[in-house]
């Protein structure tokens, strides 16, 4: 068939621009340029023959690793040249006595604006083609993919921003004083872990002697410092309804850091986690104006352990609504309700909507998010409460097509799978929009002046190690981590380790610039499939009412005495179980220490 259509030079020709040689070398001329530093059409007569070799084996023929079998392939290639009259005997015996001579230099491969995407599709491509019978990388195949470019580009520039600006702060962290030093106890532990220390352990040095001279060594310090406190980021978009991934964004460099924080790392996602908690509650028939007291809590885990969440400043000891709760992203009120509604069924909840890899560990501080998960799976639980309790698996390519545009396959739809009650994710949803309307997320419509209709969640881990924002879009969900390859390294900034400053710049920024240029309808608005209107017994009256009213009403919510515990609808008398200490005599200390996992 080919040869009816094509002659043999033509057939050759074609051979010769896909081969493959090795070190991301596909074709007569990259090789040329990896072998031999100089294009093809300069190459020589031995350095011609020296490629041709190659294709009868080219990892057993490689110059760079096999030079005696290279050389000794090239001169069989050279002899047949004779054979063949393409070169004179003459010639032949001066030019095998002659070295290889090769200038190696590896190929750079081009990934494009989604480099860590693109890996992933590869992973997803070269099984497809194995099992199709075809060459990913030599058969000329036209991938389609779900990716937007406006988008991945408003990504990679909303990345780069905020990771500048991040890496200003964290190096003038790190640089004071007590900072980075020998003096340092991290540093010395990071010490005591590089390749460098058991170099020189190997070689025979003490460790207390290859730990001194290291510590002593500013260049290698420096060295180590710019490697370790480097920040990283991670930005994942993604349409809900079909499962698109639009935006991928693994690393602030590739050719820096390969490492994809959006599908590789797993951290704790702090207070992004707490919807599934309101998720599970508003299931089981709690409602956003539902109140809960902003006390001290303690949660008794068995054993005389007790657990004693709390958030950055003092309790109000006043009546906080769910909706306010997960707005202002309270810890004291979250781990209420974690207690009522129990870690398993939160656990379960959270694995339904998208979940999925990560192990959770199904314990009471799982409510702040203590289990570390992916940003892609959070992004598909987010994705899945957009879409009301469906849940879609996210989707990479729509289609292959051959070099000749015919389509080898078209990706069918994911069928959206429902695995959440659909009113619950409505009410969630909704009440998600606190958020960034009064919330920890209002920098969203303050400072990027998004007006559209969009909810969300910040999160930062103990310690501010990690910070997150998600942002729902009728038909975008956006997400952004931050933070550094080791969980030990931080920005030493209260302020900056907050993920409303460290994550959510990313996604306002490029929520931004996609509303600004139309790529996102920002007058679309959530649909409601349920009428989710509180009857009016529990609405609280207009501000203007009498006292008596407002009396009335809170008495309403708390079984008719104002001073008893509120509690949750739908549960049965006594609400949730009285706060509970230590037993007397008791000496066991409370376990896990204080909490401080919020916004």
């Amino acid at each position: 068939k080919i040869e009816a259509s094509y002659s043999k030079d033509e057939v050759l020709e074609t051979y010769l621009n896909t081969v493959p040689f090795l070190y991301n070398a596909y074709g007569i001329e990259m090789a040329a340029r990896t072998y031999f530093d100089k294009s093809a059409d300069k190459l020589t007569v031995l350095e011609s023959a020296t490629l041709i070799g190659m294709l009868k084996g080219t990892a057993y023929y490689n110059p760079v690793l096999n030079p005696e079998r290279a050389q000794a392939r090239r001169n069989t290639v050279l002899s047949q040249m004779v054979k063949r009259g393409k070169l004179e005997q003459a010639q032949f015996d001066d030019l095998q006595k002659r070295p290889l001579r090769v200038n190696f230099e590896r190929q750079t491969e081009v990934m494009g604006p989604a480099p860590h995407f693109a890996m992933q599709l590869r992973k997803q491509l070269i099984d497809w083609a194995d099992s199709h019978g075809y060459n990913l990388y030599a058969d000329g195949l036209v991938i389609r993919t779900t990716i937007d470019s406006r988008l991945q580009n408003f990504a990679n520039q909303a990345v780069a921003r905020q990771g500048k600006q991040l890496q200003t702060v964290a190096d003038a962290a790190w640089s004071k004083r007590d900072g980075w030093g020998p003096g340092n106890e991290l540093v010395q532990t990071l010490v005591r872990e590089s390749a460098e220390f058991r170099a020189a352990v190997d070689k025979g040095e003490t460790p207390e002697d290859a730990q001194k001279a290291l510590l002593a060594d500013e260049a290698f310090l420096q060295k180590l410092r710019a490697e370790k406190t480097r920040v990283q980021a991670g930005f994942l978009a993604q349409d809900p309804v079909t499962g698109h991934v639009l935006a991928w964004v693994g690393s602030r460099d590739f050719a820096q850091d390969p490492f994809d924080h959006v599908q590789a790392a797993r951290r704790q996602p702090g207070s992004t986690f707490k919807p599934f908690v309101y998720g599970a509650a508003f299931a089981q028939g709690a409602q956003p104006t539902d109140m809960l007291m902003d006390a001290a809590v303690e949660i008794p885990l068995g054993g005389g352990r007790v657990w004693r969440p709390t958030d950055g400043g003092p309790p109000s000891d006043q009546p906080m609504s769910l909706a306010d709760g997960l707005a202002l992203s309270k810890n004291t009120i979250t781990a209420q309700v974690m207690h009522q509604v129990g870690p398993a069924r939160v656990a379960e909840v959270a694995r339904a909507l998208g979940v999925r890899q990560s192990p959770l560990e199904e314990v009471p501080s799982l409510a702040l998010g203590t289990s570390p998960v992916t940003l892609k799976e959070m992004i598909s639980a987010y994705s899945s409460i957009v879409n009301l309790g469906r849940y879609v698996e996210p989707v990479l390519i729509t289609s292959i097509e051959d070099r000749h545009g015919k389509v080898l396959e078209t990706f069918a739809k994911p069928v959206p799978e429902a695995v959440f009650d659909a009113r619950a994710a409505q009410v969630l949803r909704n009440t998600m929009r606190g958020a960034v309307d009064r919330g920890t997320a209002t920098a969203i419509r303050s400072r990027y002046g998004i007006q559209a209709d969009v909810a969300g969640k910040t999160g930062t881990t103990q310690d501010n190690t990690d910070g997150w924002f998600i942002l729902m879009q009728p038909h975008v969900v956006a997400g952004a981590w931050a933070g550094f390859n080791d969980g030990r390294i931080t920005l030493r900034s209260d302020h900056w380790g907050q993920g409303a400053r460290s994550a959510l710049p990313m996604v306002g920024d490029f929520m931004q610039q996609a509303i600004r240029t139309k790529v996102i309808d920002g007058q679309e608005r959530f649909f409601d499939e349920f009428d989710t209107t509180p009857p009016p017994s529990q609405m609280p009256p207009p501000a203007d009412a009498p006292l008596g009213a407002m009396r009335d009403w809170i008495r309403g919510l708390f079984g008719g005495d104002p001073q008893s515990q509120p509690q949750m609808p739908g549960q049965g008398p006594g609400g949730l179980p009285p706060v509970t200490h230590d037993p007397p005599g008791s000496t066991a200390p409370p376990v896990p220490a204080e909490e401080r996992t919020g916004g």
